[in-house]
């Protein structure tokens, strides 16, 4: 008997922005690399190498469309980060170090989702 597809963690509403405009992957490695910074999205990429180098010149264009939803400061998220890299089968030492906190906290994390 097959396994029933979970659906994807619910973002909270800091989240659901990126989400929208990156898709959950590129989202997780955008929360990863700059959640916890304050960040400007330019209209004009070029601005932002780092940026730009991550999701590409059309997605930070998609992402200043958008920045009258986002936060100055880029979420941490490490409570849905946590559930979606879960959702994705990754055990949950390996989501620990990822997000450089405890296997208990993540454990924390994943029942506030019921993972």
């Amino acid at each position: 008997m097959s396994r029933p597809t979970l659906p994807l963690p619910k973002p909270t509403a800091q989240v659901q922005p990126y989400l929208d405009v990156l898709g959950p992957e590129l989202t997780v490695q955008f929360l990863l690399q700059f959640g916890g910074s304050e960040l400007f999205i330019p209209q004009n990429p070029k601005r932002r190498p780092r940026v730009e180098k991550l999701v590409g010149a059309d997605n930070v264009r998609a992402l200043a469309n958008v920045a009258h939803l986002l936060q100055r400061r880029v979420p941490l998220a490490n409570a849905w980060i946590s559930a979606f890299l879960h959702w994705q089968g990754m055990p949950v030492n390996e989501i620990a170090r990822t997000i450089r906190r405890t296997d208990r906290t993540v454990r924390l994390y994943l029942n506030q989702y019921n993972m």
